[in-house]
């Protein structure tokens, strides 16, 4: 797992262009910015779309007060999914919806979460990271079904 400290993979995302999905390197997500990943297991599930994302839209301000470039919020679902997503939950140029499609982003960052036997395949955990010019500065991993350090809320106090 990755530690603070570290430099964040090279590994980039999927986001919604205006001609479909386009690619979104870490260089150009991360390099000279201050920003906030949130990470879930999945679109449209129940505590992601009550409580995770909305927590993120809501906190905005406070974010970009505290020096946020950019808050990203990160699923192992296609580019499709967190943009239709980002649509229903109105999100608008608040959040950026990044798509780890394969997990590739979430096994780089040794934060994966297997949850094959239940039916969703390999998925990312849930947690909350603060990352300056691409070097991880605050990591917060909830235990088991918790939500309770990867929140916005969570994330302002460690600013």
């Amino acid at each position: 797992m990755i530690n603070v400290g570290d430099k964040l993979p090279e590994v980039g995302f999927k986001v919604m262009g205006s001609n479909g999905p386009e690619a979104l390197s870490a260089q150009d997500l991360f390099a000279g910015k201050k920003v906030v990943i949130f990470s879930l297991p999945g679109a449209f599930t129940p505590t992601c779309s009550a409580k995770h994302l909305p927590g993120f839209v809501a906190n905005f301000d406070a974010l970009k007060a505290k020096g946020v470039d950019t808050i990203g919020c990160v699923a192992v679902n296609d580019a499709f999914v967190m943009d239709a997503w980002g649509k229903a939950q109105e999100v608008g140029d608040k959040v950026t919806m990044l798509a780890d499609g394969s997990a590739e982003w979430s096994k780089a960052v040794g934060l994966e979460l297997d949850l094959v036997a239940a039916g969703m395949g390999v998925r990312g955990q849930r947690f909350a990271m603060i990352i300056e010019d691409g070097v991880l500065k605050d990591l917060a991993v909830e235990e088991g079904g918790a939500f309770d350090v990867s929140s916005a809320e969570s994330v302002l106090s460690r600013l």
